[in-house]
């Protein structure tokens, strides 16, 4: 059984820095692209990032370039989501769900499955 796993979250003040992952068991992420997803109270699922499995391809959120960082370890089979400068705005519950292609997905949360529960992030002084 395909399961993802979030990690990572906390409280941090405004201008600081967390690094979630997004660790998988029942599969290999080799095959597959894993995308960053969050949702704020009251507000919709939004994408933050996406990364191919191997091409190295990442896509981000115009909200979070030059902040986060995406990145993956195959051989840990995780996915990692470092995020700096973080704002309040930032604050909400963070996903990871798996994708073929980040191109073909885009931010289109009908294309990803095997959503992880999700790990909350508070950002505030």
């Amino acid at each position: 059984q395909l399961q993802l796993v979030e990690s990572g979250g906390g409280l941090v003040q405004p201008g600081g820095s967390l690094t979630l992952s997004c660790a998988a068991s029942g599969f290999t992420l080799d095959y597959y692209a894993i995308g960053w997803f969050r949702q704020a109270p009251g507000k919709e699922r939004e994408g933050v990032s996406c990364i191919n499995s191997s091409s190295g391809v990442t896509n981000y959120a115009d909200s979070v370039k030059g902040r986060f960082t995406i990145s993956r370890d195959n051989a840990k089979n995780t996915v990692y989501l470092q995020m700096n400068s973080l704002r309040p705005e930032d604050t909400a519950v963070y996903y990871c769900a798996a994708t073929h292609l980040c191109e073909y997905s885009g931010f289109d949360l009908t294309f990803f499955g095997s959503w992880g529960q999700g790990t909350q992030v508070i950002v505030s002084s």
